[in-house]
């Protein structure tokens, strides 16, 4: 068996697409110019990129602006506007379109024709009426236009300010009120609205998404935060709606969408601080995830290399060479199953750990139910199989070693450090899989394959996703890390890639 380490489930090399949700999203921007660079199509496009999405930009209107106010908008005649947008869905598919400032009527009388004939799949609609500012930025006139437009938009993210606009009412005082508003207008126009509480008073700064018809799993779907009190927030709407156009390419969920974006929208204000950009209202660091990451010594790539010597013993193991075949003795199976299931009971308690030392209430649940996935569903396989076959009882030694690694890096280590212990189960596990369930369908998928139903397991796309975002929040709790703690990942995370191949190579051994 061959297997190349290029096409990887963390692909530094090269991407493999079936591990995504979606491919890298495609995301147009059809909004106004920001020259200071902190709103409009410039933090559009940063935060497209920022969240992993391909920018592009139609530009609706020129303003002379910097981070203390708005001096000047030129609006372009509109049908330049719909040559902008016809020459780019003419060539490119377009997975979200954000909508942002449209200036007057003519722009958006373009716009709406244009999302009528080209139908995108997902589009977020943001009614830029007032900046930050204070400053307006949509003509009175064309507040009746704008609202013919909502009916398109599968999101609105509106302002306070802008949800009262809209509805033609005072601005809410309060959350509820705010609340309230937005059903009022999600019901109105049948779509998905997004209450933003960035402009009432507290610590707190919730968001919610509201919709009436049944689309998400309630009506409103709060999602807490904290209030980042700083003095840099020009272009925070304008950088939201646009990272959610691009998360929702990829997720199609809009729960999950927000869930995502949120943290990173506030890791942008808190970091925010080191731009020091213009005398004003500062913009928001979209890049503040990547000043570690996008660096050659990253550390996930740092693992990567770390495991790839392992993952080439892995492949030469005979044990793999025979499941891929589908020649591996049964009792052989029977006793790596076994030892699995005894394995996965203690791999369960240390997931259950790190959702304990977890940071953030999205990390909690992930590793939470993580460590109910390996009794609830992975452990139904062991016991499918075992049931009806002899089963080698007893826990053999590389399995104990292995689970007295990672209990004794969960009792001592830091979150950090027992992440780097659990990620190679679910790394070489998914790459392993991955190779072994791609041999099985290039040879036709064989029905009489004996271990069909596993290669499948490990070579299902939510374990693969699952993988990564263990891998991100790995690499992530690496960028806080001290020296010492990255040391001790590395140590930790070396240690379990060994135990991982000897795990293969057990039944060899030990049967």
């Amino acid at each position: 068996m061959t297997a190349s380490l290029s096409s990887s489930v963390y692909p530094f090399d090269g991407a493999r697409e079936t591990l995504l949700a979606r491919p890298i999203p495609r995301v147009l921007s059809i909004a106004g110019s920001d020259p200071s660079g902190g709103a409009g199509i410039q933090a559009d496009l940063k935060s497209i990129a920022a969240l992993g999405g391909y920018g592009m930009a139609a530009i609706t209107a020129l303003t002379a602006q910097n981070t203390v106010g708005v001096s000047a908008v030129h609006v372009p005649p509109a049908p330049f506007l719909r040559q902008q947008l016809d020459a780019i869905s003419a060539d490119i598919t377009l997975d979200a379109v954000k909508i942002g400032m449209l200036g007057d009527a003519a722009v958006i009388d373009q716009v709406r024709s244009w999302l009528q004939e080209v139908r995108p799949a997902v589009v977020v609609l943001d009614p830029v009426m007032v900046a930050t500012s204070g400053d307006r930025l949509l003509r009175e006139s064309a507040e009746q236009a704008l609202r013919s437009l909502l009916p398109l938009a599968h999101l609105i993210t509106p302002n306070l300010p802008e949800l009262a606009m809209l509805l033609g009412e005072p601005e809410a005082e309060d959350w509820a009120a705010a609340l309230d508003q937005g059903k009022r207008l999600a019901a109105e126009y049948g779509n998905t609205v997004l209450v933003k509480g960035g402009h009432l008073p507290g610590p707190e700064c919730p968001d919610a998404l509201v919709n009436t018809t049944g689309l998400l799993s309630r009506d409103v779907i709060e999602v807490s935060g904290p209030r980042i009190v700083t003095p840099n927030s020009h272009g925070t709407g304008c950088s939201l709606s646009s990272a959610l156009a691009t998360v929702q390419a990829r997720t199609g969920d809009w729960e999950a969408s927000l869930r995502e974006v949120k943290p990173w929208l506030l890791g942008a204000l808190t970091a925010s601080e080191y731009l020091r950009v213009g005398q004003g209202n500062g913009p928001v660091h979209h890049f503040h995830h990547l000043r570690q990451a996008a660096s050659p010594g990253a550390f996930a790539a740092k693992l990567w290399n770390a495991a790839a010597p392992e993952l080439e013993s892995i492949y030469g193991l005979e044990f793999i060479q025979q499941l891929q075949s589908g020649e591996l003795p049964e009792r052989d199976f029977n006793y790596y199953l076994a030892q699995d299931a005894i394995y996965l009971n203690g791999y369960s308690r240390v997931l259950a750990r790190a959702g304990a030392l977890a940071p953030t209430e999205e990390e909690q649940l992930f590793w939470a139910r993580a460590s109910q996935q390996c009794l609830e569903v992975e452990s139904e396989l062991h016991r499918n199989w075992l049931s009806t076959r002899p089963v080698p009882t007893g826990t053999g030694p590389v399995t104990k070693s292995y689970v007295d690694h990672l209990l004794a890096t969960s009792a001592s280590g830091s979150y950090a450090v027992v992440l780097a212990a659990i990620l190679p189960c679910y790394w070489l596990y998914a790459e392993v899989g991955q190779q072994l369930h791609g041999a099985y369908v290039e040879a036709g998928a064989p029905a009489d394959h004996s271990y069909a139903e596993w290669l499948k397991t490990y070579a299902d796309p939510d374990f693969a996703a699952a993988t990564r975002k263990a891998i991100n929040l790995t690499d992530a709790a690496a960028i806080a890390a001290s020296d010492a703690e990255k040391v001790a990942m590395m140590e930790a995370f070396t240690q379990s890639c060994r135990y991982e191949t000897a795990f293969f190579d057990a039944p060899r051994l030990f049967v």
